[in-house]
């Protein structure tokens, strides 16, 4: 699977139940080619401070928005490809920029401070944030994903992601992708990225389906329901 490091879209989400993601495949298969792995497991690690401020800022919808976190697809070991990731959002854009070594040398960096051998301008970067805003891994965020994009347009890209599962202890990817169940997302979260506008034909299937534009975010979802109380992750 190829990725580019450096990049910045549009990205629109949507909210599916069951009988929508069912009749929506249905009329759009037509359109799409899966991508290279089809199907496959997103694991992160997000970071953020003992104030939880990135997040809290997130679910404050300010112009400008900013999350770290360490990302890999699927089986992960010391050797797995492996990103480390700022997206930012300002204005309905999303900028990334991300860090790939093999997984554990970022491991390392955000565990324990080891300088990762690619210590660049992107990784400048991410260190002048962990360190402005004291940022340490704080959840391990899985979920599943199924990919596509545009037979016409590999530029346009649609991802299906489901079961979604947390936990607040063994922050370390290759400890599998294991969790409690989010119960309060949809039953897929569709999401819509491409550099220019949606194609026509979208459009027109999204209408005729009533499929309308929500807002989503895992992480802040899990800290309005388990962080902020802090009834299960006292000890963090």
């Amino acid at each position: 699977m190829a990725y580019a490091n450096t990049f910045k879209r549009r990205e629109m989400k949507f909210l599916l139940n069951e009988e929508q993601y069912g009749a929506l495949m249905e009329h759009i298969s037509g359109h799409l080619h899966p991508e290279a792995f089809g199907s496959y497991t997103v694991r992160n690690i997000y970071l953020d401070n003992c104030n939880y401020d990135l997040i809290r800022s997130s679910l404050g919808k300010p112009v400008y928005k900013e999350k770290l976190r360490l990302r890999t697809y699927g089986e992960t070991n010391d050797n797995s490809e492996a990103f480390l990731e700022i997206k930012k959002k300002l204005r309905g854009i999303t900028y990334k920029r991300r860090l790939g070594l093999p997984y554990k040398e970022l491991h390392d960096y955000i565990t324990d401070g080891a300088i990762p051998s690619d210590n660049g301008q992107v990784y400048r970067e991410i260190d002048y944030l962990i360190k402005r805003m004291s940022l340490s891994p704080k959840i391990v965020i899985c979920y599943d994903r199924e990919g596509f994009f545009d037979v016409d347009d590999e530029e346009f890209r649609i991802t299906f992601d489901g079961n979604i599962r947390y936990r607040h202890n063994d922050l370390d990817l290759r400890a599998g992708d294991f969790g409690e169940s989010l119960n309060a997302a949809p039953y897929r979260i569709m999401e819509v990225k491409s550099a220019g506008a949606i194609p026509m034909w979208m459009v027109r299937e999204l209408s005729s389906l009533r499929i309308f534009h929500g807002s989503f975010s895992k992480y802040g979802t899990i800290y309005q329901t388990e962080v902020r109380g802090a009834a299960k992750i006292s000890a963090l």
